[in-house]
């Protein structure tokens, strides 16, 4: 199953609360907003995405707990980027800083911010190419670290601003360097 986008633009172009309401009045399903104002349907995950997505997110949770330096966030979670895009990275984190500087409102709908941190995880069903694009997005638009992370490959590509992208071949972690300090990701719940 992979990902549909639907371009309404020519019958209505939704708001922020517009868009927002249909995210509302259907959980079940999981939209995106890309830059030019199409909604795109995600599909679910699999088994094993799912499971380790989970894994990834509570490595992440248990540092930022010890940490106390931010705000971690899942998949469900969408964030307004500058570009006018809504996305929801698998894994994403914000500094505690920059987080409380957000209205109360803010913080409940989608996040008006680009997370200092984001994490893509390959399903077998999503289209390289159109990650990638996600990634390069999310570097635009003022996120200072991404990782994605494909299983099927055993590969993991580095997005740092104003930098070329560094491809790893089945590393055994990765570290959160400046922006994630003291943060490692042990890959082998990844690669087994």
């Amino acid at each position: 199953m992979t990902a549909i986008t639907f371009n309404l633009n020519r019958i209505i172009q939704l708001n922020d609360e517009q868009f927002y309401q249909i995210c509302q009045e259907n959980p079940g399903v999981k939209f995106e907003r890309n830059a030019k104002g199409e909604i795109i349907v995600m599909p679910p995950t699999g088994g094993e995405t799912g499971k380790f997505n989970i894994e990834i997110g509570a490595d992440f949770v248990i540092w930022n707990r010890q940490a106390k330096l931010g705000v971690c966030f899942d998949s469900s979670t969408c964030f307004k980027l500058p570009n006018g895009a809504n996305r929801s990275p698998d894994v994403a984190w914000i500094k505690k800083a920059r987080w409380d500087a957000l209205t109360p409102k803010q913080q409940q709908k989608f996040p008006p911010i680009a997370p200092d941190f984001v994490l893509e995880l390959m399903s077998p069903s999503d289209d390289l190419e159109e990650i990638k694009a996600k990634m390069r997005e999310y570097m635009d638009n003022q996120v200072k670290l991404g990782w994605l992370i494909n299983p099927q490959t055993k590969q993991v590509e580095i997005y740092r601003q104003n930098q070329p992208v560094e491809i790893l071949d089945a590393p055994t972690q990765l570290s959160g360097e400046d922006i994630l300090p003291g943060f490692i990701l042990d890959l082998g719940i990844v690669w087994n």
